[in-house]
């Protein structure tokens, strides 16, 4: 019988990986690795804008519905009609019209600011009425209405 050559021997024993094959492998998943991390790590801080921006939604909605529902004017019948032929435009602190709430900055939650302003038209038959809400990162919601004089 013939014995094996040691060309042959050392071919029998080449069942695992070289050093270098495990350094490159481990360079590569770190590469993965870090990507999906900066991924992950992005993600996880962005989860809470929506719920931020829904919460100024509702605080500006809120807060315009309040106001719509409201007397055009102060000298505004109760009913509108008929419309109101001297309306006075003038602020009160009674807040039972739409001009009363002209320039009026609450917090209807911590952190967030709201802002309300009614201008009113030259012929004084429409009302714009912008609510203005500031997230605490700073985002700004701006819903605005117009209220007819009738």
């Amino acid at each position: 019988m013939r014995s094996p050559n040691r060309g042959q021997a050392l071919k029998l024993f080449q069942f695992g990986i070289s050093l270098i094959e495990m350094v490159v492998f481990i360079v590569v998943v770190s590469i993965a690795l870090l990507a999906l991390v900066g991924v992950y790590r992005q993600a996880t801080s962005r989860n809470v804008d929506p719920i931020i921006r829904v919460r100024a939604l509702e605080a500006a909605q809120s807060k315009l519905d309040e106001i719509l529902s409201l007397k055009y004017d102060g000298t505004t019948p109760t009913g509108g009609v008929p419309a109101c032929t001297a309306c006075d435009n003038t602020r009160d602190d009674n807040m039972d019209d739409v001009d009363d709430y002209d320039n009026r900055t609450d917090v209807p939650y911590t952190g967030f600011s709201r802002t309300v302003t009614v201008t009113t038209d030259t012929a004084n038959m429409i009302k714009l009425i912008q609510v203005r809400v500031t997230s605490p990162s700073g985002e700004t919601i701006l819903l605005a209405a117009e209220r007819a004089n009738f």
